[in-house]
């Protein structure tokens, strides 16, 4: 992005509002008062914070170093440990209460206790100390959603040992770079995992990375589909032989605030995995605080955050976060439409869950699929709902209120990254008046702004660049072994601003609406122009489940816009309701923003996690050959997509 970049166009308005309910206003968690607060010191405000939240052995007695920036530290003199902030100081009062009703994607359910969490955790913790790793090794974790997958990510905190979990979804090669790059010496897998039906041949696959990692001395494997595996001598044991003759207690190793908690891989521009670097005493003061404020979280709730622990959003909202926090949570194994499309309902209406934390794919998916799922169940119990992974387009936050909340619920959009650790703008829902789509005001203790492409702050109302222009506690620290790439990535472009690679505007109340990547905004006649406002005016038509935008190159214009759409249920598509739509677009935006092509497919490219492969929708475009489709869930539905978009450029042309 070049100094002299034009800001970003910023066409689609939206005009209803939701005030949060009065009785819901009176017993919030987070008030009004926490934002002046939080300005008037910030650093003093996150120290009461860590020290309200958490258990420290030696309380801090500093708040943020900024002697090196960008490298800020938090709390660095303190000492604790992130395992038995989870864990240990909740047995005396709530040792019986279920920390996860956990759900397996066959018929399985447990039910587990916070005693019954810790002793797994120590046994595993004592396991792997019998096996030589102790503080500062890194350990992987490659598995499906299992409790073993929170039991070891406590194990290696309890013992001091960074981990970094690897999607259950990625390929071989993917699980290697990661390995190798991060220095691991010890993995946790399991022989498979259930995933739509599907035996997922994990232990095949470490077996197969690990070839090229000779430094890794042990695999521990958990037992799950009992399919049969290959086997190394002496590296290889199974995880139930491990525990089963280890102690229930294990003395937990007191860290400083400082130290790596977690390293966590994102995909990087240039093709090698980003190392995210998390350390354990900033980034659990964030993740509790920003729990406990944004889901408004009461000792009676029962909270789902419906993501792959495999995802930061697991990390912070299915494991620290609401262990740190003493909540119970489900955790579920599983695809939403196993064995039927309303397996997630079921689940709410069993558990009578109260929150609910998922991506918009995951909302529009159900839109596509109807009404009829969720009224199968009783879903009175829900009474805060939340989205994470992408900006959440109008009308699927509306079906997402109405259909699933009851039309009562609020709904907290929240935007946040791998690289921030925790939530960092977002409604509190007993605060704010809610706008759909909208992504609210930064929360108490971030401080954020809009600028352009020389750092100014741009006016209310236009669009720019999300930057982030003071130090907060769970910030990345750096990339693990590349403190270069860091600074050059994230500092370089602004003097002392953090940039968040996303496209923002400021409305003229001052509240931010995301308009996705950096990478995503297309260059249209000298406007630059946001993929997702164009898709969220798509699925504004009635006839329309979901929409992904690219910008694909054109002799005229720069770029032209190229949509892909997905149909509600059995709506069948023509170039009457292709027309219908281009038509649209421009009524709601402009016509500017009227596609050049729309491509109708049953289904969208997206990665096990839910996230749709605009590179790839780009590539399809373009003409260009497919990069990796490995990754995706759904790779048989790129040959539909290219087939259709070549008749599409044919028309075009003609």
């Amino acid at each position: 992005m070049s100094s002299d970049s034009p800001n970003i166009t910023s066409l689609e308005l939206e005009d209803r509002r939701f005030p949060p309910p009065d009785d819901f206003a009176a017993q919030a968690n987070a008030r009004e008062e926490l934002y002046a607060e939080a300005a008037a010191d910030p650093e003093a405000f996150w120290t009461r914070q860590t020290t309200e939240l958490l258990t420290w052995e030696t309380p801090p007695t500093q708040g943020v170093d900024r002697s090196n920036p960008p490298f800020f530290t938090w709390f660095a003199d303190g000492t604790l440990n992130a395992s038995v902030n989870c864990l240990d100081r909740h047995l005396e009062t709530r040792g019986d209460r279920v920390a996860f009703h956990w759900e397996g994607e066959p018929d399985e359910r447990v039910d587990i206790t916070y005693r019954d969490l810790h002793e797994r955790v120590c046994r595993l913790a004592n396991g792997l100390r019998a096996r030589g790793v102790g503080k500062g090794d890194r350990v992987a974790i490659y598995l499906g959603m299992v409790p073993e997958i929170v039991v070891a990510m406590l194990a290696c905190a309890r013992i001091g040992a960074p981990h970094t979990v690897i999607f259950g979804g990625f390929s071989p090669d993917s699980v290697r770079d990661r390995v190798v790059d991060c220095g691991v010496t010890a993995m946790i897998t399991g022989d498979g995992a259930w995933r739509g039906g599907k035996l997922v041949a994990l232990k095949a696959n470490v077996d197969t990375a690990l070839e090229g990692a000779p430094d890794v001395h042990t695999c521990i494997v958990v037992r799950r589909t009992e399919n049969e595996v290959g086997w190394v001598e002496d590296r290889d044991v199974w995880y139930h032989d491990l525990v089963a003759d280890q102690p229930a207690e294990c003395a937990p190793e007191m860290v400083g605030a400082e130290h790596p908690l977690y390293i966590l891989y994102t995909s990087g521009s240039t093709g090698k995995p980003k190392g995210i670097l998390h350390t354990t005493g900033g980034y659990l003061t964030g993740v509790a605080a920003t729990h406990r404020w944004v889901f408004d979280l009461k000792d009676d709730d029962v909270y789902w955050c419906a993501a792959d622990a495999g995802w930061v959003t697991g990390h912070s909202y299915i494991v620290y976060g609401p262990l740190a926090n003493g909540a119970t949570s489900v955790l579920y194994e599983g695809a939403p439409g196993t064995p039927d499309k309303d397996r997630w309902w079921q689940i709410v209406e069993r558990y009578a869950v109260t929150i609910l934390y998922c991506a918009p794919t995951a909302i529009r998916t159900f839109m596509k699929w109807g009404v009829e799922y969720p009224k199968r169940h009783d879903l009175s119990s829900l009474r805060l709902l939340g989205s994470v992974g992408e900006p959440i387009n109008p009308e699927a936050w509306i079906w997402y209120r109405d259909t699933i909340g009851g039309g009562t619920c609020p709904v907290v959009d929240t935007w946040w990254q791998t690289e921030t650790g925790n939530i960092m703008i977002s409604p509190l829902p007993g605060v704010s008046t809610l706008k759909p789509g909208s992504a609210s005001r930064p929360l108490p203790g971030i401080t954020a702004d809009v600028v352009d492409g020389e750092g100014r702050s741009v006016p209310l109302g236009q669009g720019g660049y999300l930057v982030l222009t003071e130090p907060w506690p769970a910030m990345l620290r750096t990339l693990y072994g590349d403190d270069d790439r860091f600074v050059e990535t994230y500092w370089s472009q602004y003097e002392g601003m953090y940039l968040a690679g996303d496209g923002c505007r400021r409305d003229k109340d001052g509240d931010y609406w995301l308009l996705g990547r950096i990478d995503d905004v297309m260059n249209v006649s000298g406007h630059r122009l946001s993929t997702i406002e164009i898709e969220s005016a798509l699925v504004d038509h009635p006839k329309v489940a979901e929409a992904a935008v690219v910008g694909r190159s054109d002799e005229t214009t720069g770029q032209a816009i190229a949509a892909f759409v997905t149909l509600k249920g059995d709506v069948v598509g023509d170039e009457a309701l292709i027309a219908e739509l281009r038509q649209h677009v421009a009524t709601k935006i402009g016509g500017i923003a009227r596609p050049k092509s729309i491509v109708l497919t049953d289904d969208l490219p997206k990665t096990r996690s839910g996230k749709i492969m605009r590179r790839l929708l780009r590539d399809i475009s373009e003409n260009r050959q497919l990069g990796d489709v490995t990754t995706l869930a759904n790779e048989d539905v790129v040959s539909d997509i290219a087939g259709q978009a070549e008749k599409a450029r044919s028309a075009d042309s003609g």
